[in-house]
């Protein structure tokens, strides 16, 4: 992924919700990461975590060399979930941002996938008004974060209804030379090379077999702009094509105008929301 500039999301400026959700950030020593594990969380208007409702979870994951504030600075998501509550097309939510030194995975700086299924998730499950069920835990990523959304509903199946991969860092095998795979110390070993190796291991084509011979099954949603400088836009079509054998009611593809880019995912992010969500 191009290292990236917030861009302000014109589109939900002139939004005035009836509703208002609440923001506030959560911090926990992570005993897998050896520091502060950081997190975004957006609870809906009324939410009241003594009461005896539960809510549906969405786990969005930020981009490369990005944080959670890729969500909040550059796509506004408290005002746009404010939105899409108030005009119902998905219902009140819990949204999770974790910020992320590594690629949503287990890598050769950290291991933020054991940190994420053995700490957050059990974090925001016994401390939140969070429904534990499988049917209403939702992940969502961008670009790298999209690696991870990948990675994540292919490899625990059973933890998630759905996921959404927006212009997904996932590839046929290895990354084209402009991404900033090669620059993240989650793939540097020691010598500050890339490891190749590690790579392939967890890319999605060494378990996507392994995910379509088991029962369950993830729905996904993938998309791209149609100009993405990184290849995404054939790769995520080869990926939808792989998935669409498998699961065809449960795999959609939106290709649309534009490269790796905010605008992209200002435009789109609706679109993935509510096939998340109105499930």
């Amino acid at each position: 992924m191009k290292r990236l500039r917030f861009f302000a999301s014109l589109s939900l400026l002139a939004i005035h919700s009836a509703i208002a959700g609440e923001v506030t950030v959560d911090v926990f020593p992570s005993k897998t990461l050896g520091r502060d594990y950081e997190s975004i969380i957006y609870v809906p208007d009324g939410y009241d975590s003594d009461a005896d409702e539960t809510y549906p979870v969405v786990y969005l994951l930020h981009g490369s060399f990005l944080s959670a504030e890729m969500w909040t600075e550059g796509l506004s998501i408290g005002a746009r979930l404010d939105a899409m509550i108030t005009d119902g097309k998905i219902p009140p939510v819990i949204a999770v941002m974790p910020t992320s030194e590594s690629w949503w995975m287990d890598g050769l700086n950290e291991k933020a996938e054991t940190a994420f299924f053995g700490e957050l998730i059990p974090r925001i499950e016994n401390g939140w008004a969070a429904s534990p069920e499988r049917e209403d835990r939702f992940v969502a990523g961008i670009s790298a974060g999209g690696f991870g959304t990948i990675g994540y509903t292919m490899k625990h199946p059973d933890m998630f209804a759905a996921g959404a991969a927006l212009s997904p860092a996932s590839y046929e095998d290895l990354p084209p030379a402009n991404s900033s795979a090669y620059e993240h110390p989650s793939f540097l070993d020691a010598s500050g090379e890339f490891d190749e190796a590690l790579w392939r291991s967890v890319n999605y084509p060494a378990f996507i077999d392994a995910y379509m011979k088991q029962d369950q099954v993830v729905s996904l949603y993938i998309n791209s702009g149609d100009h993405d400088a990184l290849d995404i836009a054939y790769h995520a079509t080869v990926l939808y094509q792989r998935l669409r054998v498998h699961q065809p009611e449960n795999t959609e593809l939106r290709i649309v105008d534009g490269d790796h880019e905010f605008e992209v995912w200002d435009k789109t992010l609706d679109d993935a929301l509510e096939f998340l969500l109105s499930r």
